[in-house]
């Protein structure tokens, strides 16, 4: 009976991951855009996430790869029941730069996206991290309104340097009016993402039904990669699964 029941499980487990797969649709004329979509019995909400960097994705042998905090966390947000799709950057551009990521092109891109998700009938949220704040804001403040039940900005970007030209705070933050939660960890040292201007973003969210500014901390104590890469606090080093669960567990119940 034991083994039954395992193979059952092991059977279920199987069947989920072999659904996940990689989707390509058309969202701009000529253009496509790709997503590697984790669907789940039961998902009460689809979550877009938008890694940082350059948006790939980083695939290989048939899965994505990249070591940013949302891709490498898919599993952590897919087991707290929610469909997920990863999106990647769009057929006309290898990567996503900053200001890219607030042209009406790339949020043409996003509310194709988002069209399709919805037509299951589920709720659909946007959760960006680093550069992908950017892309999570642009598309939330865009006008006619996408058909969003609410974004999640982790680790956003607060100022801009000579590699990074744009910043969250730089969208007209006012025109969101979906529930909002700004993530950061404490020790974030990436000097464009600094915890301490966070509240820069939370202040410009004045339309918001909900909004929350949570830092974090915890992780690697000792992180070893660079300040603003994925393996360091910027990308939650060693807390993925809390940092995860701080996430899905607002958007099940977004408070101030």
């Amino acid at each position: 009976m034991l083994r039954a029941l395992l193979l059952l499980l092991a059977l279920g487990t199987c069947a989920a991951q072999a659904a996940d797969r990689l989707v390509a649709i058309e969202t701009r004329p000529g253009v496509k855009v790709s997503y590697w979509w984790m669907e789940r019995p039961g998902a009460k909400a689809t979550l877009v996430l938008l890694p940082g960097g350059e948006g790939t994705l980083g695939y290989r042998d048939g899965a994505p790869h990249s070591q940013n905090f949302l891709v490498r966390s898919r599993d952590e947000f897919a087991a707290a029941g929610y469909d997920v799709a990863l999106v990647g950057p769009p057929s006309d551009h290898r990567d996503l730069d900053a200001g890219f990521r607030a042209t009406d092109e790339h949020v043409a891109d996003l509310r194709a996206v988002v069209a399709k998700l919805a037509q299951s009938g589920k709720p659909v949220w946007l959760v960006g991290t680093s550069l992908g704040t950017i892309s999570a804001a642009a598309a939330a403040a865009a006008q006619p309104p996408l058909p969003l039940a609410g974004i999640v900005l982790t680790s956003s970007v607060t100022s801009t340097n000579r590699a990074t030209a744009f910043s969250v705070p730089m969208i007209d933050l006012s025109r969101i009016r979906v529930p909002v939660l700004v993530m950061h960890h404490k020790d974030d040292a990436c000097p464009v993402c600094e915890p301490g201007q966070a509240h820069r973003i939370y202040d410009a969210l004045v339309n918001a039904p909900v909004r929350k500014l949570l830092l974090v901390s915890g992780g690697d104590l000792f992180p070893t990669d660079k300040p603003c890469e994925a393996l360091h606090h910027h990308g939650y080093i060693g807390m993925e699964k809390e940092a995860a669960a701080y996430v899905t567990g607002w958007i099940a119940n977004p408070q101030p």
